[in-house]
This record gives C-alpha cells, structure tokens and sequence, in this order.
C-alpha cells in the first residue's frame, strides 16, 4: 500500500458532474494526468482514487509525498503544467476542496 512510509498526505474531495464519472476517474486514477505528471518526482509516492459508496459523483484522492516540503517544492517547479491540469480537468466537476494536508509517522 501507498501508505507505507508516508509522511505527507494531500486529501482532495471532489463532486463530479453527472455523465463525466469515467472520464474523471480516467483522468485521476493510476494513469491520469496528475498521476503521470506526479510521477516525475522522487518523493511522490502515489494516489489512491476512491469512489463514495452512498454518492456515485463523490470522490476522494489522496496524494502521498514524503514530506509537506516536496510536495510544495514539486508544485511550484511545475506550476504551469499544474494549472493547466486543474483547469482542464476543471470541467468535470462541480465542486473541489481540498479537505486537509495530514502528516504521518
């Protein structure tokens, strides 16, 4: 699991639009864009996808990074593809939140 020595979790809440669930799921599961873009970087260390049981148009991501600071350091290096992801991807759902950054042990 991703979550083996994981020190930094980015966790994402998305609704998305009705009709666009495969897409979405294409574009942030394990071959997506922000999966192949992540991947670049030696201190990502995955994503994980899931689906809300009760609400199909809900989802989580989960970013996993060894520390706060790669993360960070990841996202400004890349910015401009960053933006670009995000705002193409923009169109698949209705709402995004980022719910929280957590640390692990």
């Amino acid at each position: 699991m991703y979550l083996e020595g994981c020190k930094f979790l980015v966790l994402w809440e998305f609704r998305v639009r009705a009709g666009s669930e495969a897409e979405f799921e294409q574009a942030y599961g394990q071959e997506g864009y922000w999966v192949r873009l992540f991947s670049s970087a030696p201190a990502y260390l995955g994503t994980e996808l899931v689906r809300d049981v009760g609400d199909p148009r809900r989802y989580l991501t989960m970013d996993i990074w060894t520390s706060a600071e790669a993360y960070e350091a990841f996202k400004r290096e890349h910015v401009t593809e960053y933006v670009a992801i995000d705002h193409e991807c923009g169109r698949l759902t209705e709402g995004e939140k980022e719910i929280g950054r957590f640390i692990g042990n």
